[in-house]
């Protein structure tokens, strides 16, 4: 199938992006790696009246260290992520979830800030960025927003982003020593959607975020304060409320998350603090 017609900018400054969204509003994209974009164009489950294409806005890249808070440009590549010594040093569950996402080809022209943006639930890296206690920085013509993320998510690829805001950066606290983490997904194939997945860090506080379950990532509360790994398990029936999809019925995702969080809070009992 082949895209509807829609008009095309290229924005080379944050400034004439945030000014092109001004005037269009909820009428246009932005394009940054495409790889989730343009199937929904071609598929026509998308219209946008304009293509807004940010891959040149150069404030929009790289990964720095700023103090104790680690910078992620809305346009790092899923692969710069991998191969990024700072991530590998700081955010360790981030390098481990980035092998998961998708295959090679996808991971070379994703972007950080359009897995965000776009909040499919069953994607890694909006769970760990809720892990891992993230801030998004949203910029429109009216200024900057930052926006924790566990209140960034509102629904099925629904955020708390404006039609006239571009996620600009990613802000995420270095790990502190003594800090555990821990990654598991089950998918069908690796690279594929996760059928249910568990990020989690681990500090003086347990954060257990799902995802693949519900309409966004999901902050299992309960779980993170119950004592012993059974009880854990079982308080993930007040904490999740699965959704069936074609990957599997409700009760099979509970059942799942229950088996994941085994694993990985026995794996976190075996990490030295």
């Amino acid at each position: 199938m082949k895209a509807p017609n829609f008009q095309y900018a290229r924005a080379s400054s944050l400034d004439e992006a945030c000014a092109i969204l001004a005037q269009h509003g909820d009428a246009a994209r932005i394009l940054a790696g495409g790889q989730s974009l343009m199937p929904t164009l071609n598929m026509r489950l998308s219209s946008p009246a304009l293509l807004l294409d940010i891959n040149r806005i150069e404030a929009l890249r790289g990964i720095t260290v700023d103090g104790d808070m680690i910078r992620v440009g809305a346009l790092v590549r899923h692969a710069e992520l991998a191969e990024s010594v700072i991530i590998r040093r700081h955010l360790p569950l981030l390098s481990e979830a980035i092998q998961h996402v998708a295959h090679p080809a996808v991971r070379n022209r994703g972007t950080f800030g359009g897995s965000i943006a776009l909040a499919d639930p069953a994607a890694e890296l909006p769970a760990c960025a809720v892990a891992l206690g993230a801030s998004f920085v949203l910029m429109s013509r009216r200024g900057p927003r930052v926006i924790p993320a566990e209140h960034f998510f509102k629904g099925l690829y629904e955020t708390e982003r404006h039609p006239d805001e571009i996620l600009t950066e990613t802000r995420i606290p270095a790990q502190k020593p003594g800090t555990r983490y821990g990654f598991a997904e089950l998918a069908r194939r690796h690279g594929d959607f996760a059928i249910v997945g568990l990020a989690c860090t681990q500090t003086e506080a347990l954060r257990l975020v799902f995802f693949g379950c519900e309409d966004r990532p999901r902050l299992a509360r309960e779980a993170a304060t119950a004592k012993g790994i059974p009880a854990a398990q079982a308080a993930l029936a007040n904490d999740l409320k699965p959704m069936a999809n074609l990957q599997g019925s409700a009760a099979m995702k509970l059942h799942l998350a229950r088996v994941l969080a085994g694993r990985v809070l026995a794996a976190l009992q075996t990490v030295p603090a």
